[in-house]
């Protein structure tokens, strides 16, 4: 069932009518329904076309969180065949925000490590929302040390409102676990793609977003902190979210330019959440097109050139 945001109203209301019409089953009438059809299907494709070419910041926000959009397990079915879960951090347990295993890309064995939210009640709360713990950032560290080993190439899924802020997360140390992610992203000597596929939040996404290659879904958003608690924080009025996602800077397009991601990939008129089957093929094809552009560095070098990239970014900032 179609999920509609509330600035998507306009376009249910005809898609409600098309739903109508299709339930007709006058047989004299078949005809004159389907004229009737076309012409709705067609004011419903502009009428998509005109609403996601304009979006804000803050529709933008409701278009990475709808609960339609396609999460990291959809990606790893879609995209990577002869997948093998791995589980634990060997510390102290298995975190199911963080997925991670084995698998082939296209050909490729890969590394695959990504944030899963779920998409029912169940699965959330199995998922934590896709909310992280020391031990699902400290797997992640595992996972891309056992890459580097086999020299094989790791793939990051990002989609998380950010690190799970609870007591006993704090209590076994989730700053820690989060620096020591980042800091193995730096280390590792093999190929890093990361995507930011939903939300990239806070330091709970750049710990495994430290990447050599950062791409983003054309309505994905990726910030240092959400647009409702930037809003109480600044303002001390969580109403002032829109006015924050603006000012946070939190979209691919403002993210590209300011040069934190290096690719945009295209979703389909009216999100990915309207057809996942080709958001996973596209964003299939830059993640085979940035692995092809790493293919021919050497373990130093992709190093040397991971670090140096965000460093640059650290003196944009201060110029």
């Amino acid at each position: 069932m179609q999920t509609f945001l509330e600035f998507e109203k306009p376009i249910a209301e005809l898609e409600g009518k098309i739903e109508e019409l299709r339930h007709l089953t006058n047989p004299g009438e078949e005809i004159n329904i389907a004229e009737e059809v076309g012409k709705l299907q067609i004011k419903v494709d502009k009428l998509l076309r005109q609403t996601y070419a304009k979006l804000t910041p803050a529709q933008k926000v409701q278009v990475a969180r709808h609960p339609n959009r396609p999460h990291c397990l959809d990606y790893v079915r879609h995209l990577v065949e002869d997948f093998t879960p791995l589980a634990g951090d060997r510390y102290f347990a298995e975190d199911q925000a963080v997925i991670g295993g084995l698998g082939r890309f296209r050909g490729r064995s890969v590394v695959v490590i990504g944030q899963e939210k779920g998409n029912d009640t169940d699965s959330r709360v199995r998922h934590n929302f896709g909310m992280a713990k020391p031990e699902g950032y400290r797997k992640a560290q595992r996972l891309m040390q056992m890459a580097a080993r086999f020299k094989l190439p790791v793939l990051s899924l990002v989609d998380t409102a950010g690190a799970y802020p609870g007591v006993g997360a704090e209590e076994r140390g989730q700053a820690e676990a989060i620096a020591r992610s980042i800091e193995t992203c730096l280390r590792i000597d093999v190929p890093l793609v990361s995507a930011i596929i939903g939300e990239g939040g806070s330091g709970g996404a750049i710990a495994i977003a430290s990447a050599d290659r950062v791409l983003m879904l054309e309505h994905a958003i990726y910030s240092v902190i959400s647009p409702e608690g930037c809003a109480s924080i600044l303002w001390r009025n969580p109403d002032m979210a829109g006015e924050a996602a603006i000012a946070l800077r939190l979209t691919s397009q403002d993210l590209k330019e300011l040069g934190v991601i290096d690719k945009v990939v295209s979703e389909p008129i009216g999100g990915a959440h309207r057809d996942p089957l080709e958001t996973c093929k596209a964003l299939g094809d830059a993640i085979a097109e940035s692995l092809g552009e790493l293919e021919g560095l050497d373990g130093p070098d992709l190093r040397r050139l991971r670090r140096q990239k965000f460093l640059d970014m650290g003196q944009k900032g201060l110029s």
